[in-house]
């Protein structure tokens, strides 16, 4: 019998509906899941709004750097603008408050805290931290929540502006090279940074690190796997998390 592990939408389940909308999540509250994965970017007026992407234009009808865009231009957009196949409405892009409203009292949310970028230049928006802390504050879903980064120093400050909040490495091929590092390197950055989460690209597991994880404390979240074969796999194998662009896939895993 598998262990039970966190269902989660990406970014609400972005190969089902307009990914980081609320047409996406409202659709994500329908399925068989435990939670929902988001983005935050910064607009230029310090709004914290629910976006995968630096620039606009891959996903909206809009041009341009989101760290260069106010608020008001930013919500006249269409986020559903390039979904595959259309879709039948416009979707605003989101505020953080008003995913996490719709969340509250229903399913966790891991929220991804995303660099601002321009040319591959990458840096931190201002605030974004105090920003995301008080909209989780403002909502009382301290317990609720889940706040990665691929930045990790800034973990750091959430766990110190907030300690209730659980906080997460995302880890890529990027930021951890297994055979070089070994697990003891990546198990050491994380206790430096006191989270509690290791969020992985799929594609770097190995059953051998859930032993030395758990050991140490440690939780091990996958993303994104898109198939029920790998889910079945990896939920077999023991991690508490699978994060996926196919939600309704969890509906046909032995529970």
């Amino acid at each position: 019998m598998q262990k039970r592990f966190q269902r989660v939408a990406h970014r609400g389940g972005a190969r089902l509906a307009p990914e980081n909308t609320l047409a996406a999540f409202r659709n994500a509250l329908t399925l068989s899941i435990d939670a929902i994965e988001l983005d935050v970017q910064m607009s230029s007026d310090g709004h914290a709004l629910v976006f995968h992407d630096a620039t606009l234009e891959r996903l909206t009808d809009g041009t341009g750097n989101i760290g260069d865009r106010d608020f008001t231009y930013l919500r006249s957009l269409n986020a559903a603008a390039h979904f595959p196949g259309g879709w039948p409405q416009e979707q605003h892009m989101p505020t953080l408050h008003e995913v996490l409203a719709l969340a509250k009292a229903r399913m966790h949310v891991y929220i991804e805290i995303k660099a601002s970028e321009r040319d591959g230049v990458y840096g931190r928006y201002p605030g974004i931290v105090e920003a995301i802390v008080k909209e989780v504050r403002a909502t009382h879903m301290q317990s609720q929540v889940l706040i990665m980064s691929f930045d990790w120093s800034i973990l750091t400050t959430v766990d110190a502006l907030e300690p209730l909040v659980e906080t997460g490495m995302i880890v890529g091929k990027a930021e951890w090279k297994p055979r070089e590092q070994g697990v003891a390197w990546l198990v050491e950055q994380a206790k430096a940074r006191h989270v509690s989460w290791i969020n992985l690209e799929h594609t770097l597991f190995d059953e051998g690190l859930l032993p030395v994880l758990h050991e140490q404390g440690l939780k091990l979240g996958l993303w994104t796997v898109n198939t029920t074969e790998d889910l079945q796999r990896f939920a077999q194998a023991g991690v508490d998390s699978l994060t996926s662009d196919r939600p309704d896939l969890f509906a046909a895993l032995a529970e």
